[in-house]
Formats: structure tokens, C-alpha cells, sequence
């Protein structure tokens, strides 16, 4: 099978980047715009159900994403690359590094899922599970993770292209998966090169929750709270955060 994705530039330094749960391949907003051509190499995956494969049929789990990548990879002949994930992508990408860590240059996790499990209660639970039928809730997310500082043409907007871009099914099967799934003892101790950046106004992917998964799962990982951003610094801060990355991956 083919796996249809998106290429930007053609660099020595091949990376692989993997959306989060509202997003697709097209959905990194103007940050694209800033990315180094001639250093690097990006190649930006839909998942199954999403995007430009959003009739392609499929589990729905982070497992499944991993054997794509990892699919991906060897279709553009890339035996080493590093690894961009956000939020769910996050945890996605640590699921690569996990059934393939030798492959695996750098890691960077932007507002990352943790590859612990993530329970969602109460009225979280409620609020997340019911965004595949609910487009509100899907509103209401984006506006509760971005700090409540979004204009709501914003909110509008991403909220319209969740919706047209993931099957429901998709979106529903991907949020119990990537909630309950717990691979963190596969990864724990890597010694590789991590990264990860949060947004000074995320109130649940926090700089408090990296320091108590992400920054004890790796050695070597340190952390970067951007400034003016919350869940979405790509579209919040994209000058500022194509910047910070390209650093990390260039060190």
C-alpha cells in the first residue's frame, strides 16, 4: 500500500511529523511557512481516517499510526529520521521510537501526550468523549487548551476542518486509545536526544506534566515553555516555535 502524504523540502535531515487529535497533515498552520527547505526533509502523515486518508480503513490506534510511519519511512527510503509529534502525535511518535528506537535520530514532543495512560474523569471525560458527535465540544476543547485566549473565528475555523477532515469513528477510536494506552516501560531511559515544548497557557498537557512523564521517561529530554502560547503553539507563536525546533534538530 501507498501511503499518500505531504513533503516539504529536501534536506540531509529527514523528519517525520504526525498530528495531533483535531489535526491533519495540512493542519500546522503558518508554521509550515518558516521550516528550513534546505536543511531538513519533512514528511507530515495522515492517519487512517484523517485528511487526505480519511477513507482508509482502519483500527484506530497508536499502534496502527507507528506501523504507518514506520511504513512511510521506508517508502521515502529513510533508514534513520527524526520524530515530531503533537499532542496525540506525541505519543504516537513515542510509540515509533519504541518499535524502532534505532531508527530514531530526535524525538520532539509539542504539548505531548505522555506514553503513560491518560485518564480522562468527570467532566473532562464527558466533555472529550462526546466530541466526535458534538461539534461544541469540540469547540469548547480547543478554546479550554488554548487558555481561553482564542478568537472564536479561530475556534470556528478548526473547529469546521475537524469536523470535514476525521470520520467520527476515527476520532472516537483514536481518543480511547491514545487515553488508556500505557507503553511507557518500553520507552523509559532512552537515552536519545528529546525535546518538548508546551505553551505557557496549556492547562492540561502542562510544563507540570512533562516534568512527571516525559522529562522522567528520558534522561537526556529537556523542556521548553513557549511564551503567548497554549495547546496550538504552530498556529499561536509560529515564527517563534519553527525556530526553537529547527535549533533543537540542528544541535
Amino acid at each position: 500500500m501507498t501511503i499518500s502524504h505531504r513533503t516539504i523540502g529536501n534536506g540531509a535531515h529527514k523528519v517525520l511529523v504526525l498530528h495531533d487529535w483535531f489535526g491533519t497533515s495540512a493542519g500546522w498552520g503558518a508554521f509550515l511557512d518558516h521550516l528550513d527547505p534546505e536543511a531538513f526533509g519533512y514528511a507530515f502523515l495522515d492517519y487512517r481516517g484523517y485528511g487526505v486518508r480519511r477513507d482508509v480503513v482502519g483500527e484506530f490506534t497508536l499502534a496502527e499510526i507507528a506501523a504507518d510511519a514506520l511504513a512511510l519511512a521506508d517508502q521515502l527510503g529513510w533508514e534513520e529520521f527524526s520524530l515530531v509529534g503533537h499532542s496525540m502525535g506525541g505519543k504516537a511518535a513515542q510509540r515509533v521510537l519504541a518499535e524502532a528506537p534505532r531508527r530514531v535520530r530526535r524525538l520532539v514532543g509539542v504539548s505531548p501526550v505522555p506514553a503513560s495512560a491518560y485518564p480522562l474523569e468527570g467532566d473532562a471525560h464527558d466533555l472529550f468523549h462526546g466530541a466526535a458527535d458534538h461539534p461544541a465540544n469540540r469547540r469548547a476543547i480547543l478554546d479550554l487548551v488554548t487558555g481561553h485566549r482564542a478568537c472564536g473565528r479561530w475556534l470556528d475555523a478548526m473547529t469546521a476542518r475537524s469536523l470535514a477532515d476525521s470520520r467520527p469513528e476515527a476520532f472516537a477510536g483514536y481518543l480511547d486509545d491514545w487515553t488508556t494506552a500505557d507503553f511507557a516501560a518500553k520507552v523509559a531511559g532512552s537515552s536519545l536526544p528529546v525535546k518538548v515544548f508546551v505553551g505557557e497557557h496549556d492547562p492540561a498537557l502542562s510544563a507540570e506534566v512533562m516534568r512527571g512523564t516525559w522529562l522522567t521517561h528520558y534522561p537526556q529530554a529537556e523542556l521548553e515553555v513557549l511564551s503567548n502560547a497554549g495547546h496550538y503553539p504552530m498556529h499561536e507563536v509560529p515564527v517563534a516555535f519553527a525556530t526553537a525546533l529547527e535549533a533543537f534538530l540542528r544541535a
